[in-house]
């Protein structure tokens, strides 16, 4: 049995918990940047492509401000996989 394919992803993070350490925009800076006053901003639905990078992101975040939700031909919408 083949894995199934990401198809959609969403990004949330709870900037209540961000302590901006930029872990996320070195594991993936396609996604994570922060902005001219240092402040966190992401890609809310990055590409599908994105999905290992985003899934290393959260996982390498020390205070696990991110979510990352996915949608698959196999799942339900909003299966979460990294907090």
């Amino acid at each position: 049995m083949t894995e199934p394919s990401v198809t959609g992803l969403a990004v949330i993070v709870d900037m209540d918990l961000c302590q901006s350490h930029g872990q996320c925009v070195f594991a993936a800076p396609d996604v994570f940047a922060f902005d001219e006053d240092d402040v966190l901003v992401h890609k809310p639905s990055p590409d599908p492509a994105q999905y290992q990078r985003v899934v290393a992101a959260a996982a390498a975040c020390p205070v696990r401000a991110i979510r990352v939700e996915h949608t698959t031909g196999a799942s339900a919408p909003g299966r979460a996989h990294a907090r």
